[in-house]
């Protein structure tokens, strides 16, 4: 992710933020479609049974690619990256806890919020400037 965010940022700085996702979600589609016809098993008729909300995954993936960018463009590479990561974990944890999305429910007890505070504690330390 850390390399991938950098290389969309250094295209995006040349093309253009959206320019540079339709490239990078062209290229991805293209090498994806390629694994598909060597190696895929799977059903496509078979959508119609996913939940619907579910067929957002790739919008998301659009947004995500673009906030990316945007957090390197801003604050660099590891700064974006620590927020994104503990982002993540933020949401994993309450999808988890409240067994969210046909997750397993799984208890989220003080120490996990403690190691999540501690994470958030070491980017306000990393980016502190005195």
């Amino acid at each position: 992710m850390s390399f991938q965010g950098v290389f969309n940022t250094r295209v995006s700085e040349k093309i253009g933020l959206w320019e540079t996702n339709v490239f990078v979600q062209g290229t991805g589609l293209i090498l994806t479609l390629i694994i598909l016809l060597l190696a895929g098993n799977g059903n496509f008729k078979a959508i119609k049974d996913v939940n619907k909300f579910y067929l957002l995954g790739g919008v998301l993936g659009a947004v995500i690619i673009f906030s990316v960018m945007i957090g390197i463009t801003k604050m660099g590479p590891t700064c974006s990256i620590a927020i994104i990561l503990v982002a993540q974990l933020l949401a994993a944890g309450i999808i988890d806890r409240f067994g969210l999305f046909g997750a397993e429910q799984i208890r989220f007890n003080l120490s996990k919020f403690i190691g999540i505070g501690i994470m958030v504690l070491g980017i306000i330390i990393f980016k502190w400037k005195g």
